[in-house]
C-alpha cells in the first residue's frame, strides 16, 4: 500500500472539548492537514517525546513502555494512521526485532502510537483514504480582522446546518486559522453530508 508520511505540526488546546488538545499532522508534499483531538496526558507526553532535553522526574508511562521495548531488543520502526471510524483514528505501531528481523504489529490509540514513535524519532505514516475522509486543505488568505471570530459564529452542530456551503468553506478556514480544529472537523462533516446527499 502506498502511505503518505506525516510529521507533527503541533499540539493546540482544544476550544469547544475541555481538556482536550488538538494534535496536528500533516502531509509535507500536499499540506494536507490531519487534526487529531488527543486526551491532556498523551498531549503532555508527545510534548515531553519531542522535547529531547526535558526528562520527568519519574518515567511516564510512554517512557516505561520505550524502556521495556529496548530492553526486549525491540525497536519501533513506524506507526501506520490506517483508518477512521466515526472521527475516532485507528493506528497500528510497527516493532522489529533486532536480533531476528521479526515483525510485531500492536493495535494502538493514535495518540499512544503517537507519543512512542517521537521515543523513537520514527516516521508516522497514514492511507490516501484517511487523508480523503479527515484531511483538511487550505490556502489560508488574508481574513479581515473585522469579520466576526469563528468560535463566534460557529457555536452548535444545529447552527452549521443552516450555513450556505460558500460560508461553511470560509469558516473551515477560519477555525484551522485559529487553530481550532475539532470545531474545523465538525463543519468539515457537514460540507461531507451534504456533498453525499448532492451525490
Amino acid at each position: 500500500m502506498d502511505y503518505k508520511q506525516l510529521i507533527i505540526r503541533g499540539i493546540s488546546y482544544s476550544q469547544t472539548q475541555s481538556g482536550a488538545y488538538a494534535l496536528l499532522l500533516e502531509h509535507e508534499e500536499t499540506h494536507i492537514k490531519l487534526p487529531v483531538v488527543i486526551g491532556n496526558f498523551e498531549a503532555q507526553s508527545i510534548s515531553l517525546g519531542l522535547e529531547k532535553d526535558i526528562h520527568p522526574p519519574r518515567p511516564l508511562t510512554h517512557d516505561l513502555f520505550t524502556k521495556f521495548i529496548v530492553s526486549a531488543n525491540y525497536e519501533l520502526v513506524s506507526v501506520i494512521i490506517y483508518q477512521i471510524v466515526d472521527g475516532v483514528f485507528f493506528s497500528n505501531i510497527n516493532f522489529r526485532n533486532k536480533a531476528n528481523d521479526e515483525e510485531l504489529i500492536l493495535d494502538a490509540r493514535t495518540s499512544d502510537a503517537v507519543a512512542m514513535a517521537v521515543r523513537f524519532d520514527a516516521p508516522i505514516f497514514t492511507t490516501q483514504q484517511v487523508l480523503n475522509e479527515a484531511g483538511i486543505l487550505l490556502e489560508l488568505e488574508d481574513v479581515s480582522k473585522e469579520e466576526q471570530s469563528f468560535s463566534e459564529t460557529v457555536q452548535t452542530e444545529d447552527s452549521l446546518k443552516s450555513i450556505s456551503m460558500e460560508e461553511l468553506q470560509k469558516l473551515l478556514e477560519e477555525a484551522v486559522k485559529e487553530e481550532d480544529y475539532d470545531t474545523a472537523l465538525e463543519i468539515q462533516e457537514e460540507i461531507k453530508r451534504r456533498k453525499k446527499k448532492i451525490d
